[in-house]
Formats: structure tokens, sequence, C-alpha cells
């Protein structure tokens, strides 16, 4: 199943041998998703430059959708236009090699099956990756030279493998492109888009409260969000002292490219006066984002103070007319008797 992509591989990474010296490690990856529901193919194509996505493939269309100005790197239009074929043949042999092999094994009315191509730089060392999977669950993989077949992939995986070793060909030449070639067009492509990847987005941060998570406590809540790059440190404080119970959840994507994330701490109610959420983050110059909790205002409290603005309403409603009679009645008292 995995060799389908290597025409794909050898369209996107053109050859030629590269040196890397990165201080940050630098990945570049394919991802292709072919789903098998109700007798119909849906196929999901995309590209990743570390965690930015660069790349979108719309099957229906044939055609690669840059997402940035400068995710073409250093392709030419010929180069896009062969690749935009080579991906369009692609997934027919996907459903091909499916139907012909496959589907006897997995007679499951929907079936996913996952490839992931790519490699990372890092520290003049390359490591690559080539893995596929099935229903979710890892199949096989590529590492020094072999194919390798995953734990889960059983007999079937076994299999493929051995079939795949026996192609020392095709071996040498997944290695080769991906040890070789992919580094050089990663490097094309961060050095394309270095201004976007280096940019700097400070943070928003806001604060709630979530679901009780019983009688007496309270989920505080810190919203981060509209931050670029990903690192972020966020925690709850009480003055300088670290809260050890700070749950931080998933980094989620804005459609702006920034992230988010949030952080909670549960506590008993009447803890929560003197917390703090404190947000660092490369944008902020070392000057840390802080916000202190407040409490709300219980409903009960809410109550009482409706409660004595309408008697402080009324009282002096009262005294008002209390002094307009008072006036009223000095002049009236005072007219001669007939």
């Amino acid at each position: 199943m995995l060799c389908l992509l290597l025409p794909l591989a050898a369209t996107v990474f053109p050859g030629g041998d590269s040196e890397v010296g990165f201080g940050e490690p630098v990945s570049y990856h394919l991802i292709q998703t072919a789903t098998f529901h109700n007798h119909s193919w849906v196929h999901l194509c995309s590209a990743w430059l570390g965690e930015l996505q660069t790349h979108r493939w719309n099957s229906s269309s044939d055609a690669i959708t840059f997402l940035y100005p400068w995710s073409r790197g250093n392709f030419s239009d010929k180069e896009w236009m062969d690749l935009e074929r080579v991906l369009g043949t692609n997934f027919h042999e996907v459903q091909e090699f499916y139907t012909c092999h496959l589907m006897s094994e997995y007679p499951e009315h929907s079936v996913d099956l996952q490839m992931k191509i790519g490699c990372e730089l890092h520290s003049g060392k390359n490591f690559v990756s080539f893995l596929g999977a099935i229903q979710g669950y890892d199949f096989l993989s590529f590492q020094n030279k072999t194919w390798l077949p995953s734990p889960n992939g059983g007999r079937k995986a076994q299999k493929a493998c051995k079939q795949l070793n026996l192609r020392q060909g095709n071996t040498q030449r997944v290695h080769r492109l991906l040890s070789d070639t992919c580094p050089r067009f990663t490097l094309g492509l961060h050095d394309a888009g270095k201004a976007h990847l280096q940019r700097q987005v400070k943070p928003e941060a806001w604060l709630s409260s979530g679901p009780s998570l019983g009688p007496g406590h309270l989920l505080l809540v810190c919203h981060v969000s509209g931050f670029y790059p990903k690192p972020v440190w966020v925690m709850w404080m009480r003055g300088e002292q670290e809260q050890l119970g700070t749950q931080r959840g998933d980094f989620l994507p804005n459609a702006d490219g920034t992230w988010y994330l949030r952080a909670t701490l549960d506590v008993a109610a009447g803890e929560a006066a003197g917390l703090s959420c404190r947000v660092k983050h490369s944008s902020l110059g070392g000057q840390d984002l802080v916000l202190y909790w407040s409490a709300p205002h219980s409903s009960l409290g809410l109550i009482l103070l409706a409660v004595i603005v309408a008697l402080a309403l009324l009282t002096g409603l009262g005294v008002w007319f209390m002094k307009r009679w008072t006036h009223c009645e000095a002049p009236c008292s005072a007219l001669p008797m007939k």
C-alpha cells in the first residue's frame, strides 16, 4: 500500500544531496487519508511544514491549494503541475489496491487508510519517516532501509513488509528520497516562509468559571488565544507559587494560524481569592501576562443588592411625597375662613 506514495515522493522531492544545520527542528510531512464509505471514496491530502499546514489537495478538482504566497517554495509551475497529476494518479491507485488486496481482509462497510511520509531536520541530522495505518492502527513503517511491520498490523503487515523488503531497488529509492531529497525541499520551503514562521503574535487572555466538579468547588478557567509561535507557558498561581493542580488542555489552531490553549484549576470556593493566571510567551518580551481572579457576585448577593436599591428608591420617593404634602398644607391653612 505504502509504495503507492513513491511516485508522489519522487515528484515532491527532486533529487539532490543536502547538508542541514538547524538549531531548531524543522519537519515536512505529507498526510493522505482515503476513506471508503457507502461504496464511494473520499480523499484528503495535506502538507505540513512543522505544525503549519502549507498545502491542501482538492480531490474533486485534482488541484493543489497553496495556503500561503510562499507555499510554492522554489518549485516551478511545471513541477507543481506534475505533482497535481501524480496526486490524482496516486488516489486512483489507492482505490485499486484496496479493492484488489484489502477488501477481503477488511470487509467493514467503512475503511480508513492513512499514509504519512516526511523528514525532520535537526542539528545536522536527518530523521526520516514513512508510516501507514489502517482503521487508525499502525500498519508498517520504514526505518534504516527496512520495512518494519507494526505490532498491531499482525500477519497482514508482516506479509506486506516481507514483499517490500525483497524489492531492494525500491527500498534504496525510498531511503534516498527521504534522507537526501526531502531535506532539500524542506530547506527551500523553510527559507521561502521564514518571515511568516518567525513572526511573533501576542496572546490575549481572559478568565471564566467552568462547570463545578463538586459541591463547594469552583473550576477556574484561563483562556489564552491568538498567540504565535506555539510554545507558551500558562499556570495558575498564588503569589509566586505555582498551583500544581493546573490542568492544561490541548493546543487548538485558530483560523489565522495562531493557537488557543486553556488552563483549569479546581479549588474550594473559599480558596479562589488571591489566585491568578500567569502567561509567558516569546512575543511578550519577558513581561508576563497576569490576570487576577475576581469571584463574581453570587445570585443571593445580587438579589439582596436589588432589594436594597429598591428600598432606597422607595424611601427616597416617600420622603419626596412628604415634603410636597407639607409644602402644600402650610399655604392652604393660612387662607381666611368664609
